[in-house]
C-alpha cells in the first residue's frame, strides 16, 4: 500500500523528443507511461518556442493518458483557462514568471478549472520558495536543467534542491507530488528519486530508446 514516504513512481516522457510527424505513432509506443508531459515555451520566459493550445487540442482527441502541461511562459495566469478547456489534466506555472500575487491567482484559476495545481522551479530559485503555496498545490516540479531547451545535461546541485523539496512537503502537504524534469536516464533516476522525487519527466531517454516500453519500465523501476 502507497503512503507519503513511498509514493507510487510515474514516468512522464516528454512530447518534446517526439518525432512530430509521426506523433500519434509515437504517443501509442509510450501508452505504458503514467502521463504525457507538454513543455510549453513562448520565447520571452525561455528563449526557445515550442507549440500551444492547437497541438494540446490535438492529442487530447488522440489520446486519454493525463496531460501535463508544463508552461515555460511569462504572465501564466492569461492561458490557464484554455490549457485547461483544452484538455491539460495537470498545469504548472513557474514561480519566476510573475509576481507572486499573480502565481497566486494563477492557482485560483487552476482551482476554478477543476485541474491539478502544480508550481515549477527553475535552478536559480530556493527550495523555500514554494511555502506560501505549499498547502494548494498538488506538485512541485523541480528543473534539473535550466528550461528552455531539450537535451541538457543533468544538475547534480539539483538533487539537494528535490531533498528539500520533499523535506518541505513531508511537512506541510505529504500527499503532494514531487516532479523532476531534465536530464533523466538510466543513471540519473535513481539518484533522483533516493531524493524524494516520484514523477519523472523523460524525453530522449524514452523517446530515443529502441524499447519504448522498457526505458518506461527501467526509470520507474531502477
Amino acid at each position: 500500500m502507497e503512503n507519503a514516504a513511498t509514493p507510487r513512481i510515474k514516468i512522464a516522457p516528454s512530447i518534446l523528443s517526439a518525432d512530430f510527424a509521426r506523433l500519434g505513432e509515437d504517443i501509442d509506443s509510450i501508452r505504458t507511461a503514467d502521463i504525457l508531459h507538454f513543455d510549453v515555451m513562448d520565447g520571452s520566459f525561455v528563449p526557445n518556442i515550442t507549440f500551444g493550445i492547437p497541438v494540446l487540442k490535438s492529442v487530447r482527441r488522440y489520446t486519454d493518458m493525463k496531460l501535463d502541461a508544463h508552461l515555460m511562459i511569462d504572465r501564466p495566469a492569461r492561458y490557464i483557462e484554455d490549457f485547461a478547456k483544452n484538455g491539460a489534466d495537470i498545469i504548472s506555472v513557474h514561480l519566476e514568471a510573475d509576481h507572486p500575487r499573480f502565481i497566486a491567482e494563477a492557482l485560483k484559476e487552476m482551482e476554478r478549472c477543476h485541474v491539478q495545481k502544480a508550481i515549477a522551479l527553475r535552478p536559480i530559485t530556493r527550495a523555500e520558495a514554494i511555502l506560501p503555496y505549499i498547502e494548494e498545490v498538488d506538485m512541485v516540479l523541480v528543473m534539473t536543467v535550466e528550461p528552455g531547451f531539450g537535451g541538457q545535461a543533468f544538475m547534480e546541485s539539483q538533487v539537494e534542491i528535490v531533498r528539500q523539496v520533499r523535506a518541505l512537503l513531508d511537512r506541510y502537504n505529504p500527499k503532494c507530488d514531487v516532479e523532476v524534469d531534465g536530464g533523466i536516464a538510466r543513471d540519473t533516476a535513481h539518484r533522483i528519486k533516493e531524493a524524494g522525487a516520484n514523477v519523472l519527466v523523460a524525453g530522449s531517454s524514452v523517446f530515443g530508446a529502441q524499447d519504448r516500453a522498457d526505458a518506461i519500465h527501467m526509470l520507474r523501476t531502477i
